[in-house]
């Protein structure tokens, strides 16, 4: 796997670069040599210039990876030409977007070999075919999310990471690559909406068992394991879960985990429907490998992400990311990326690029905010409670500074990491259902800085109701039972300054009722 700092280093030919970064060789159709970063020698044609171009300064700009290739004569043939920038490209700072669907072959046997092989996130030296199978600018990106994860560690194992077009597309496919009819899966009351949805709606009916447990605070790990089955292939975490801010003992489910059903095979070349061991996987959305790396805590086999939201970082794009270091769980995710979901497409993969540039420095301005607004909160009347994983009231603050690691590196001295617990908030407005209802409505409506918005992560501060938008196809019941009152109000915390959203804030609350909240 690839480091992030690499990712910048701005060579410009696809196969050149990641190739050099996974260390595999390079492709036969590489305009740098990979070791001196020198042009490979191209063979000439008898009774042509080389590659059909003429000479190396004539500025035409032809493939130099196909020396069969005749200059082209006509007009028509001008037009339908595939002219490309004269080397020196490759010096780009910035890395370029690729947008072609399909590769050049060298012969009918190299198209042979890349039919034939077994699915994996990224090329081999044999480079790409097809952009459903796998395309540069995705894979780029998907290199930098992997580093990103901690996978590109030899000492703690390698893995790869798979970009979807969405984070509902990564939760769906980590899942169709696992469970099939007969098989059960776990998951917390607390989950995203969409993964709640597409659980009962689709999988269900599917011929999948399903069970929901409490899976957070000190009784989470037991509570999966009372939910525990023979027949059990996912053990699905959300945490910090949406939208309750709370958090689950990952440490403390890989052990019950172990402890049931033993070590994971994870012999490549193997079905990830036939392993015994359940599949352990985490959504870290919320917290994002700045604060919590999952697959460095034993047990956890498959960390996914919505892209759209911290790692994209500026709510234009949509996205998803799942990384894991067992290859035949990477094999099976990327059979279903290939045939039923979607790989990130080429301009959206280049602009998560760039945004996670500034990841670092975004998630420590998005806890700083948070805290402020969090105490705020804390002391309003007519909030009835906070959920801020910082707070010394949060149910779970036991666990939170060993997942909130904020950034830290293993060699970091802690005078240069400020601890920090991320940027969402959930909060509760004083009273009981309609008066809730209403209440949580009007602080939504009555915000003048922060936006009425679903999703999270962006640069801008946003809020929602869950009770009246993203949870809506949840029973009340079940909502209830998972902690998501009818007053609960999230709030993603964005860059803006501190005093401004909690003065934004705070006057919402004041004018919670009607005619104003008597306070």
């Amino acid at each position: 796997a690839i480091s992030s700092l690499a990712f910048f280093l701005g060579w410009n030919h696809a196969t050149a670069f990641f190739h050099a970064n996974t260390h595999q060789s390079a492709s036969p159709r590489t305009l740098l040599n990979v070791a001196t970063q020198e042009a490979p020698p191209v063979p000439e044609v008898e009774g042509e210039q080389p590659n059909g171009t003429g000479s190396e300064d004539d500025g035409v700009g032809m493939n130099r990876d196909m020396p069969q290739h005749a200059k082209p004569q006509s007009f028509a043939t001008k037009c339908a030409t595939l002219y490309h920038p004269n080397r020196g490209a490759e010096r780009g700072l910035a890395p370029p977007v690729y947008f072609g669907s399909t590769f050049l072959l060298d012969d009918a046997a190299h198209g042979a070999r890349l039919h034939e092989k077994r699915e994996q996130p990224y090329t081999d030296q044999d480079g790409f075919v097809y952009s459903r199978w796998g395309a540069p600018t995705n894979e780029a990106a998907a290199l930098q999310i992997a580093a990103l994860e901690g996978v590109d560690d030899v000492a703690k194992g390698l893995g790869k990471c798979l970009l979807f077009n969405s984070g509902m597309s990564a939760i769906t496919s980590a899942l169709m690559s696992t469970l099939k009819a007969g098989d059960h899966a776990i998951f917390p009351y607390t989950v995203y909406g969409g993964t709640h949805e597409f659980v009962t709606e689709f999988a269900m009916s599917w011929g999948i068992e399903v069970t929901f447990v409490d899976a957070a605070g000190p009784e989470g790990p037991e509570n999966y394991k009372k939910a525990f089955r023979d027949n059990t292939r996912v053990v699905y975490t959300e945490t910090p879960a949406n939208p309750t801010m709370r958090l689950t003992d990952l440490e403390g489910v890989g052990r019950v985990v172990d402890e049931r059903y033993g070590s994971a095979d994870n012999t490549p070349g193997t079905d990830p429907h036939d392993r015994k061991r359940p599949w352990v996987m985490c959504d870290g959305t919320f917290a994002t490998p700045y604060h919590q790396r999952v697959l460095d805590i034993p047990g956890i086999d498959v960390s996914i992400h919505s892209a759209t939201k911290y790692l994209g970082g500026h709510s234009d794009i949509i996205a998803g990311s799942v990384t894991s270091r067992s290859e035949p769980f990477l094999h099976g995710c990327s059979k279903v990326q290939k045939l039923i979901t979607v790989p990130l497409n080429p301009m959206d993969s280049f602009l998560l690029a760039r945004g996670m540039r500034t990841l670092d420095v975004r998630m420590q301005r998005h806890g700083e905010n948070a805290m402020k607004v969090a105490k705020m909160l804390e002391a309003h009347p007519m909030v009835a409670e906070t959920f801020y994983p910082g707070l010394d009231s949060h149910p779970d603050r036991y666990l939170a500074d060993s997942i909130f690691s904020s950034g830290r590196d293993v060699d970091s001295d802690d005078d240069e990491v400020k601890q920090t617990y991320g940027g969402m908030i959930s909060f509760i407005t004083l009273g009981e259902g309609e008066d809730a209802l209403r209440r949580a409505r009007n602080v939504c409506e009555r915000l003048r800085v922060i936006n009425l918005a679903v999703s999270l992560g962006g640069v801008e501060s946003l809020c929602e109701h869950p009770a009246s938008m993203t949870h809506t196809m949840i029973p009340r019941e079940q909502r209830l039972a998972g902690g998501l009152h009818d007053g609960l109000i999230r709030i993603s915390v964005g860059l803006e300054r501190g005093k401004d959203l909690v003065e934004d804030l705070k006057n919402a609350l004041d004018l919670c009722d009607e005619d104003g909240c008597d306070v």
